[in-house]
């Protein structure tokens, strides 16, 4: 569904994507996991249309962003970062806006809208102006309105960022469901628990480069299963064991304080790049 071959993107001097190569199957839930600055937002504004690349090549369901741009737009709804619904309109009006934008006939626009609300939970909220509503249902208006054209693929932004952790969840649940319902989804998130909740397959990008795709327990399963963490006198040290009685083993006898927990995708990272997932 998507495929992107030696993709290369600068800004002056800065190589914001140095040779990026990876394909997502039909259905599939993927994750871009880096830093800031290592071009995940750069990838999807390329994919998406927002942003010209500079060399490579990337298609959309088997269309070319560059040589048939209008059709590659097509087939993907965006949820960037930031909010940018109209707040001076209604949950209806954004929607139906965003329809128009795509051609779509009366009856069919409104027949999404009643779908779409009632998908994200939104259905008594039809009347009221963006403004007026809280940040996690922004955010699920958002997924809706990014879904009104019907695409094959969803790109996903930071869709939670600066949401509390139960809003966060009730997201990921959406996501879920969108992908459960034959929608491939494209995610790029700095939360690490979202990502090993969410995604089949992980890549992590680190200055413009991919440095790992897989699975999020292969990635995981490198290191261990399970970690301790000690504090001493040179700052913080983390050995990783197979097993949580090998951990145990070890931290009886230590005689400083230690934290016992599961290994994650930030430390696989980590022990790639030499970085945190930040």
């Amino acid at each position: 569904m998507i495929r992107i071959e030696n993709l290369q993107k600068s800004y002056a001097a800065t190589k914001a994507l140095d040779g990026i190569d990876l394909s997502v199957a039909a259905g599939e839930l993927f994750a871009f996991l880096g830093p800031n600055g290592a071009g995940k937002t750069t990838t999807i504004r390329i994919l998406t249309g927002l942003t010209r690349l500079g060399s490579g090549r990337a298609l959309l369901n088997g269309h070319d962003i560059e040589s048939d741009g209008i059709a590659a737009k097509r087939q993907c709804g965006l949820v960037p970062q930031h909010i940018n619904l109209d707040s001076e309109l209604t949950v209806l009006e954004n929607l139906d806006i965003h329809g128009r934008l795509f051609g779509m006939e009366p009856a069919r626009r409104r027949q999404k809208i009643e779908e779409l609300l009632a998908y994200v939970e939104l259905a008594d909220r039809t009347r009221s102006l963006v403004k007026q509503l809280s940040g996690g249902l922004k955010r699920r208006l958002m997924i809706a309105r990014a879904l009104m054209h019907e695409p094959r693929i969803l790109f996903l932004d930071e869709p939670t960022v600066g949401l509390d952790a139960a809003i966060r969840r009730r997201i990921w649940a959406l996501v879920k469901r969108v992908q459960q319902d034959g929608t491939t989804i494209f995610l790029t998130t700095h939360y690490i628990e979202e990502a090993e909740f969410l995604a089949g397959r992980v890549a992590f990008i680190d200055q413009g480069r991919i440095v790992a795709i897989d699975q999020p327990h292969n990635l995981m399963a490198r290191l261990g299963h399970w970690a301790i963490d000690q504090v001493n006198g040179e700052g913080m040290q983390t050995r990783y064991f197979p097993t949580r009685e090998e951990a145990t083993r070890f931290s009886a006898g230590q005689d400083c304080g230690f934290t016992l927990r599961r290994v994650n995708l930030e430390d696989a990272f980590l022990a790639l790049t030499g970085k945190k997932v930040l």
